[in-house]
């Protein structure tokens, strides 16, 4: 283990964690908020004197760099960023419980968006950006944007890092130096929020909301900052942000390929045609379920479209309160949480392509029982998938359930939460999604929850962000061995 490189990057991190701090300062300073202002400069000068020390101060005497310190890296920087980051919060009295603080701020990072505020707006509005803007860094990764803007490292160092802080069963290169398809990713997720801050600001709304509401869109993440999250805003504003979650639950590589013109490998790609699928299958569905509780056939389709793109892709907006839906509508709505997005997306969940190929396993060991002489391979995109490839997918879904099944167990302890809420609650937290059904419904929020339920509770969103390894390698004594 190479500790002290491991400490430099770790460093690294904080001072641009710090820096990011700035335009929440800026805000805090122009809207007159003393005691914001004052909570981030003390917590900018901690967390830069922190990275400092662990940058500066820490010189690795190796560059050795594998895959095991790739996984210890991200586990330990995604902790660390959350504990720092959650400073402003709890310093300026906005959030009075550090532990409250440290889940809000974990689950900005991790994209999942459930909170324990019961009054958002009264927020001071440079908290409330910092908030956001924690779903927009974490979407693509703190990491990965390191990867983006610095100094030149081996593609042996940034595929460690790359494929511990990236969902999916895989990773792969856009183009020869894995810096650089980090560089593009970025790029293409800069642009994509630009556009549509602009789409959002043309429909009227104000700038500052636009910029929020795009940062929990980007990271589809689903930090509102209003306490009725988009319901107060126009039907066009809500049907922009609408086809902004479905994109930010697409594949990145795909808008690459879309930028270089390879338009055929895009329509020939089985995970986004499931993915299209069934959101196309689920708006349908719930809208003629719950088409007699709405005016017109268009709102109908409308609210199904907004909740559906909003649940699938894990961002966890809300137009309505969805727990007041017919039971079919709420179900369907509970399975696109398992779901999820695509691979190499913002999203979380379980993922489309895992799905698929959980599907196509079974399908084949179905074949091979009804015929024990016969060679079957699973294929994606008519390429054949590496066996090792599926075993980790097989892997990943054990481990999944059998967190799962633990994380219930230890919430079910808290006496004040029933089972519906107990059973949603993980699985949100766990898939990164936000809102769950009952108690921690779209209008509700997670304060009723002990404190010991919230620390339970932020680890999982850790590990659905991080699709379990980098967290889990850190509880095995083995992985400090050097």
């Amino acid at each position: 283990m190479n500790y002290r490189l491991i400490a430099n990057l770790i460093g690294r991190i904080l001072i641009v964690e710090a820096a990011f701090m700035l335009p929440a300062l800026i805000i805090s300073l122009h809207c007159g908020e003393h005691e914001s202002a004052v909570a981030f400069v003390q917590s900018i000068i901690l967390i830069i004197a922190v990275g400092a020390a662990m940058n500066f101060l820490i010189k690795p005497k190796r560059k050795g760099y594998y895959a095991r310190d790739g996984f210890v890296t991200v586990g330990m920087a995604w902790i660390a960023v959350s504990a720092f980051g959650a400073l402003p919060m709890w310093m300026s009295g906005a959030i009075p419980s550090y532990i409250d603080s440290f889940f809000e701020t974990v689950s900005g990072f991790t994209t999942t968006g459930s909170t324990i505020l019961p009054d958002i707006e009264i927020l001071p509005r440079g908290v409330l950006y910092w908030r956001s803007f924690t779903h927009w860094l974490g979407g693509m990764g703190v990491l990965v944007f390191l990867l983006a803007i610095g100094p030149r490292r081996t593609d042996g160092e940034s595929m460690h890092v790359l494929r511990a802080e990236s969902p999916g069963p895989s990773v792969g290169k856009l183009v020869p130096r894995m810096q650089q398809s980090a560089s593009i990713l970025y790029k293409i997720y800069v642009g994509m929020t630009v556009l549509q801050v602009v789409l959002l600001l043309l429909g009227g709304m104000p700038a500052f909301d636009a910029v929020t509401i795009t940062f929990g869109t980007a990271g589809t993440g689903g930090f509102a900052i209003t306490n009725d999250s988009l319901a107060a805003y126009s039907t066009y504003c809500q049907a922009v942000t609408t086809v902004f979650m479905i994109a930010f639950g697409v594949n990145f590589s795909l808008f690459y390929l879309l930028l270089i013109g390879d338009f055929m490998t895009v329509f020939r790609n089985e995970e986004l045609r499931a993915y299209l699928g069934i959101i196309a299958a689920a708006v349908i569905a719930i809208a003629i379920d719950i088409h007699s509780m709405y005016d017109t056939a268009f709102e109908a389709v409308h609210h199904s479209a907004f909740q559906v793109a909003s649940i699938i892709s894990t961002t966890g907006f809300a137009t309505v309160d969805f727990n007041l839906w017919p039971q079919f509508s709420r179900v369907t709505l509970f399975l696109l949480m398992f779901i999820g997005a695509m691979a190499g997306s913002t999203g979380g969940g379980l993922k489309i392509v895992r799905v698929s190929l959980i599907m196509k396993a079974v399908r084949r060991s179905i074949a091979t029982i009804l015929h024990p002489n016969s060679v079957k391979l699973i294929h994606m995109d008519g390429e054949q998938v590496d066996e090792e490839v599926v075993n980790g997918v097989k892997e990943y879904v054990l481990i999944y359930i059998l967190i799962l099944a633990g994380s219930v167990l230890l919430i079910s302890l808290d006496p004040f939460v029933d089972f519906e809420a107990t059973m949603t609650s993980v699985v949100t937290c766990l898939n990164n999604v936000g809102p769950g059904l009952g108690i921690v419904g779209p209008v509700s929020n997670f304060s009723q929850f002990s404190d010991f339920s919230k620390i339970v509770l932020a680890i999982d969103m850790l590990l659905g962000r991080l699709e379990m390894f980098p967290i889990l390698i850190l509880a095995v004594p083995s992985a400090w061995k050097k």
